[in-house]
């Protein structure tokens, strides 16, 4: 079983930027493939960025250019930078991890993007 804690999320007027924290458990999260979705108001839950066990970054087309995806294997973290945010952006952010085929999910973060 694989714990997650999420961190980050907020309220942020349009062009800030916002950095979301994934904490997962585990001797071997370096071995551990991990994502971010996120669930807009009134809409399909989407994938917006993954980064797997050899640190190979994929992102959504709608956030390519403004955020990135990191981990750090000694802190057992994932990250996610976003940067200019916008309006659209607005949704219940979720740490996702994937090991030996089972998904494990966070508790979700919002991160609201208002003026």
């Amino acid at each position: 079983q694989v714990q997650i804690v999420e961190s980050g999320g907020g309220l942020v007027q349009p062009g800030g930027s916002l950095r979301l924290s994934c904490k997962a458990s585990g001797r071997i999260f370096s071995m551990y493939n991990m994502a971010w979705y996120r669930h807009p108001p009134g809409k399909e839950r989407e994938l917006v960025a993954s980064v797997n066990a050899i640190s190979r970054n994929n992102y959504a087309d709608s956030v390519k250019g403004r955020f990135t995806i990191s981990r750090d294997n000694a802190k057992n973290t994932m990250y996610l930078q976003m940067n200019n945010l916008k309006p659209e952006d607005t949704a219940v952010y979720y740490c996702n991890v994937n090991f030996r085929g089972t998904d494990y999910w966070g508790q979700g973060t919002q991160v609201t993007v208002s003026s």
